[in-house]
C-alpha cells in the first residue's frame, strides 16, 4: 500500500513536469492571466498544520475555466473523511497558509476559525461528485475519505470563473481533519468545534495548507475574510461550514461502516 502510493505521489510531480516547470517557476513575475490556449498547471506542496502529519503534492491545470485537480495526501486520519478547499480570494486580497502564531487562545491547535484570516474563506469546495460551490463546505458525503494507510487519492476537473482561472496561483488548499491522540477516530479530546459544539475540534481543525510553488507571501490582509471589513473575520465561512457539519461525525461512522461492509477502502475517488 506504501509503494504503491509512494508510486503515485512520484507520478503526479513528474508526469506533468513538462507542462508545469515553465509555469511554476516564473509564477512569481506572472499576473495569472491567460496565454494562448494550452494549459498552464501549477504544483501545490502541502504542509502539515497542527502536527498532525498529513503532506502531500497538488497539481493545478488551467485550460480556459477548466481545472484539474489532483492531490496525493499522506499521514490523513485514516477511515475519516476529509474535508479540503481551495482558500484565498480573486479581488487584490493577500492571504496565505497560517503559522503557530494563528493560535490565538495557545490550546495547540490552530482551528479553521483561527485560520481563517491567514488562508480566506472558501473559493472551491473540493468534493468527490456535484456542487462545488462554498455551500459545499462540509459535504461530507462528497469529500473524499482516507484509507487505511490513512493516504488519499483525489482526481477532479470542474469549470470554474474566469476570474478564478485567472488567479488561480494566487490560491491555495486546505485539508482539513486532524488526529492530536492517535487514536484513528475524530473524538472531543481537543474540545468541541467553534463551528458546530456538536462536532469535536478535531473533524474541522485544518490537517494541511499549500501555495503554488513561486507564489508571492505576502503579509496580513488588512479587514475580515473576503468583506474587506473587520466585522466579518471567519464568521461568514464559520457559518457556512457549520450548515454542513452536523453530519460529519455521523457521516464518518457511516462510512466507515459502508467500507467494513464491502471491504474496499474509499479513499480514491474519480471525476
Amino acid at each position: 500500500m506504501i509503494t504503491q502510493h509512494a508510486a503515485r505521489l512520484a507520478a503526479l510531480v513528474a508526469v506533468p513536469a513538462a507542462l508545469s516547470l515553465a509555469a511554476v517557476v516564473p509564477a512569481a513575475a506572472d499576473d495569472g492571466r491567460s496565454e494562448g490556449s494550452g494549459p498552464r498547471s501549477y504544483q501545490i506542496d502541502l504542509q502539515q498544520q497542527n502536527d498532525s502529519g498529513a503532506r502531500g503534492t497538488a497539481m493545478l491545470t488551467v485550460e480556459g475555466t477548466r481545472l484539474t485537480v489532483k492531490i496525493e495526501a499522506s499521514g490523513l486520519v485514516p477511515g475519516q473523511p476529509h474535508a479540503q478547499h481551495i482558500h484565498g480570494s480573486t479581488d487584490g486580497h493577500d492571504f496565505h497558509c497560517p503559522d503557530r502564531s494563528a493560535d490565538k487562545n495557545g490550546d495547540g491547535v490552530v482551528t479553521t476559525t483561527e485560520g481563517l484570516p491567514a488562508y480566506g474563506a472558501i473559493n472551491i469546495s473540493l468534493t468527490t461528485q456535484g456542487d462545488t460551490t462554498k455551500e459545499s463546505g462540509l459535504a461530507v458525503d462528497r469529500m473524499p475519505v482516507a484509507d487505511e494507510g490513512g493516504n488519499l487519492s483525489y482526481d477532479r476537473t470542474i469549470t470554474v470563473s474566469q476570474a478564478i482561472a485567472d488567479h488561480i496561483k494566487d490560491l491555495h488548499i486546505v485539508q482539513h481533519g486532524i488526529d492530536p491522540n492517535g487514536n484513528g477516530e475524530y473524538d472531543f479530546g481537543k474540545g468541541k468545534s467553534e463551528l458546530d459544539p456538536k462536532l469535536p475540534q478535531e473533524a474541522t481543525a485544518p490537517a494541511n495548507c499549500g501555495m503554488v510553488k513561486g507564489a508571492a507571501v505576502g503579509s496580513m490582509p488588512v479587514g475580515g475574510v473576503e468583506t474587506g471589513t473587520g466585522a466579518t473575520q471567519g464568521t461568514e465561512a464559520s457559518g457556512l461550514l457549520a450548515g454542513g457539519g452536523a453530519a460529519l461525525v455521523g457521516g464518518a461512522g457511516l462510512l466507515v461502516a459502508a467500507r467494513r461492509r464491502t471491504g474496499r477502502p474509499a479513499g480514491t475517488v474519480g471525476r
